[in-house]
């Protein structure tokens, strides 16, 4: 993602971590989904106001800013702000109105998803340099899935207007960290086209193990 240094390690943690989330749906019991019902649904979801200044050497580390020079890397990290959610809490809800995205500094955060029988499953593990949110800044619709804490976290939000103040400042800028939103939404893609072909097959392979099946 970053246009400054090797992805490679980088790229294979993440696909680990959205691959580790995956097989938490499989391996849910009911039982387990109802606990992360209750306990997702427990705490107070996570305010809007800043908690702590932000230091431009972190933004440097981030893959999502790869390429930004140092003038800008100093701008963002005096205009955006950084949230501070204890264990437990809420990031947002799934179908919460979106405004903005995430980039976790530090921390685990657990994305869950809701089925159509209400039940809420993990669908993914995020770390540090990881972001959530971004399809808010994309489509502009509806929360997809709910965000929950695992850990005492470090979370840089940007919203949309923050995107356009961007524009404004640095065209340049914009356009890679566009062009980096993209190129994530496209890995993550591919894993999920891989889990999902693996998911298929698993299914086709057991129904042609059973007897009589032809």
């Amino acid at each position: 993602m970053s246009f400054t240094r090797s992805r490679g390690p980088l790229a294979a943690a993440r696909n680990e971590r959205f691959r580790k989330g995956f097989r938490g749906i499989r391996g849910l019991s009911l039982t387990r989904r109802r606990s992360a019902i209750e306990v997702a649904e427990e705490p107070n979801p996570m305010s809007n106001s800043p908690s702590e200044s932000l230091d431009p050497a972190e933004l440097r580390n981030i893959g999502l800013f790869g390429a930004l020079s140092d003038d800008v890397i100093a701008h963002l990290a005096s205009t955006l702000s950084v949230q501070a959610p204890e264990a437990g809490q809420i990031v947002f809800r799934e179908g919460d109105d979106a405004n903005a995205m995430f980039v976790v500094m530090s921390g685990e955060m657990e994305v869950l998803k809701k089925s159509k029988r209400a039940t809420e499953s993990r669908v993914a593990l995020l770390g540090p340099g990881d972001w959530f949110g971004e399809m808010s800044i994309v489509d502009i619709q509806p929360r997809s899935a709910t965000v929950r804490a695992l850990a005492p976290s470090r979370l840089l939000r940007i919203s949309a207007a923050d995107l356009d103040a961007l524009y404004r400042y640095d065209l340049r800028s914009y356009s890679l960290i566009v062009l980096n939103l993209a190129r994530e939404l496209s890995r993550r893609l591919r894993v999920a086209d891989g889990i999902l072909a693996d998911l298929i097959s698993n299914v086709l392979d057991h129904y042609l193990a059973r007897p009589g099946a032809s």
